[in-house]
């Protein structure tokens, strides 16, 4: 009994400093060695894009802003009414002037991040307006909760990117709100953020913030925003997204077009009719912005699930869905653009074992069949509507297993240990080899989180579902948080700018 006491105080020991160390680990942005997992042949991807071609020239897509009417026929679309249709030939033209990968800069210049090739970004959940722990349950989310978040982001080595609206604060007035929140992103961490997209004024503001901090020649030669344009299926881009997505593309600041798609209710419940609607709409959205500014940094986006048919509600971490996604992304890979798509996506209310599966159903396609920017990479539950704390941190330990999963396997010679295999007897053991102990603390991804002792060393400290550890961490993590440090003068710059833009939009 006593020798298993020692065992327990050790492993807390090595858990306590796990803890610690986990915390400061260098963020690195992870580059895929796997092979692509694809679905479609080539005769596949050119049906898929014919087919979507046709949707553009034939059907066509509505652009609800006079503005964005005018420049597109500017360009040489067909515009009737607020339809617009595209010729094949000047939608691959326009196309082909997109960067096929780009350079987001942070605050702090080593967690910049790279979007494209087999580079990959995980990013916080966005845009729930209820947040969920277990000591108070599901409630309205507010602008402490969004700070926490960003901080809990910050935090975790395996979370590369800020996010953008990651809970929407209810507790701030709407008209000003995402001012605090590109604040809170700024000052509670250095890693790169998104901007606003809900109107012309909240762009134009996200703009001028980071022109602020990262000064105008900085943000004109690589984009420090990157920003979600929703295209609202089928067949349509509204006026708050387009006014948004026209001033990020003459600044040169990065968006993600991404169709909004529920198949079976805003697409067809067949995945080939979702995937050309899909393609149709991203490749509308992309031209556009080229057209506004040639070489405009963009994203091709996918957020598709299915509904349910009995019930009309999405379904997250279904096989449709993750169908769709690893065919989007060759779609993606076709126009040579990099892909956004996957996410810690989940039906569940709580961070349970149902809301487990739904992520890692939808995680594992993502990461094997190429995604560059993983928006809801942590946090998500109930559809979307909510952010869960303990699942935020749940979801970082399987963030964590996805760094070593897509670094392959090392084939090197030191990694082939033939000395150590020629040392060890038969019936031996490699526990205290050299090989072994030269590599003992980093040889395997450990959980921090995940118990992997004994059911009884496991009672005996209690017999603490996951749930409980993770709310614990959590706790622990915001009471430990230092902010980085922000130049003083720039701060002053800041608030300065934000209380004259309140005063502005209050008036």
């Amino acid at each position: 009994m006593s020798s298993r006491r020692e065992r327990q105080h050790h492993r807390r020991g090595q858990s306590r400093r796990r803890e610690v160390d986990r915390t400061t680990i260098k963020v690195q942005q992870p580059v895929r060695a796997l092979p692509l997992y694809e679905l479609l042949d080539e005769e596949g991807c050119d049906l898929i894009h014919s087919e979507a071609m046709k949707v553009l020239s034939e059907i066509g897509i509505d652009f609800y802003l006079p503005e964005a009417l005018e420049i597109l026929k500017e360009h040489g679309a067909h515009v009737d009414g607020e339809t617009v249709r595209f010729d094949p030939a000047l939608v691959e033209e326009y196309i082909s002037k997109a960067p096929s990968s780009f350079h987001q800069i942070a605050r702090n210049p080593e967690k910049s991040v790279q979007l494209g090739g087999e580079h990959m970004v995980f990013a916080p959940v966005y845009g729930p307006p209820f947040v969920h722990d277990l000591k108070r349950g599901r409630r309205e989310a507010t602008l402490e909760d969004f700070q926490n978040f960003i901080k809990l982001a910050y935090l975790s080595p395996y979370i590369h990117h800020s996010g953008g609206t990651i809970v929407e604060p209810t507790d701030e007035p709407t008209a000003t709100r995402h001012l605090d929140m590109l604040y809170a992103h700024i000052k509670f961490s250095d890693k790169p953020f998104m901007g606003s997209v809900m109107s012309r004024e909240n762009a134009q503001d996200s703009v001028e913030m980071a022109r602020i901090l990262f000064g105008d020649k900085e943000i004109e030669a690589q984009p420090a925003l990157i920003s979600l344009i929703n295209i609202s299926s089928p067949r349509r881009l509204d006026d708050r997204m387009l006014e948004a997505l026209t001033v990020y593309a003459r600044a040169n600041q990065a968006t993600i077009i991404t169709p909004f798609i529920l198949s079976g209710a805003m697409a067809p419940v067949t995945l080939a009719g979702t995937l050309i609607q899909q393609n149709a709409e991203a490749l509308a959205g992309i031209v556009y912005a080229q057209m506004v500014r040639a070489g405009a940094p963009v994203v091709y986006g996918s957020f598709m699930t299915n509904v349910d048919l009995k019930s009309g509600a999405p379904v997250f971490g279904s096989p449709e869905s993750q169908l769709a996604l690893i065919a989007g992304a060759q779609m993606a890979r076709r126009y040579n653009l990099p892909f956004r798509s996957g996410g810690m996506f989940a039906s569940s209310k709580i961070p349970d074992a149902q809301s487990a599966y739904e992520s890692v159903m939808t995680m594992l396609p993502a990461v094997q069949s190429g995604v560059n920017f993983f928006l809801h990479a942590a946090g998500w539950l109930e559809n979307g509507l909510s952010a869960g704390y303990e699942k935020f941190v749940l979801d970082c330990e399987i963030l964590g297993m996805l760094h070593t999963y897509v670094k392959g396997i090392d084939l090197s010679e030191d990694a082939r240990a033939m000395e150590s295999l020629r040392s060890v007897p038969p019936g031996g053991h490699h526990l205290g080899t050299p090989h072994t102990m030269e590599r003992f603390t980093s040889a395997f991804y450990r959980a921090e989180l995940f118990d992997y002792n004994d059911v009884d060393t496991w009672t005996e400290e209690g017999s603490h579902p996951v749930s409980e550890v993770a709310s614990r961490k959590v706790d622990q993590l915001l009471a430990e948080y230092q902010a980085p440090e922000l130049d003083e003068s720039l701060d002053e710059q800041l608030q300065s700018f934000i209380a004259k833009r309140k005063q502005g939009l209050k008036g």
